[in-house]
């Protein structure tokens, strides 16, 4: 079974070590955590060593906000995602309460 997970369409998140301002997020796959009520981007570090792969479209591989309205068993359904800064954190702005 080939799952069909969205895409992160953007990140604006320029002080992590999987985004490239250029081409967007090289993570293989992000997770969206669900610490303290937020919806943060667990996949980032801010690092100045560069991650993820050479040519990738990071794509959202697990999402924990379970209370979000594209949550579907732990897995987001959204057509893409935004990641950006939400004071000093990245974030999935894409998430929505359900």
């Amino acid at each position: 079974m080939t799952a069909v997970v969205p895409p992160v369409a953007e990140c604006t998140v320029t002080g992590c070590s999987y985004n490239d301002h250029d081409h967007g997020c090289h993570a293989f796959a992000i997770t969206v955590s669900s610490h303290n009520g937020s919806a943060d981007c667990g996949t980032f570090i801010p690092l100045t060593v560069r991650g993820g792969l050479p040519r990738a479209e990071a794509l959202v591989g697990a999402c924990q906000r379970t209370d979000c309205v594209h949550n579907d068993a732990l897995e987001c359904h959204a057509d893409g995602i935004r990641v950006g800064f939400d004071h000093d954190t990245a974030t999935c702005m894409t998430y929505s309460p359900a």
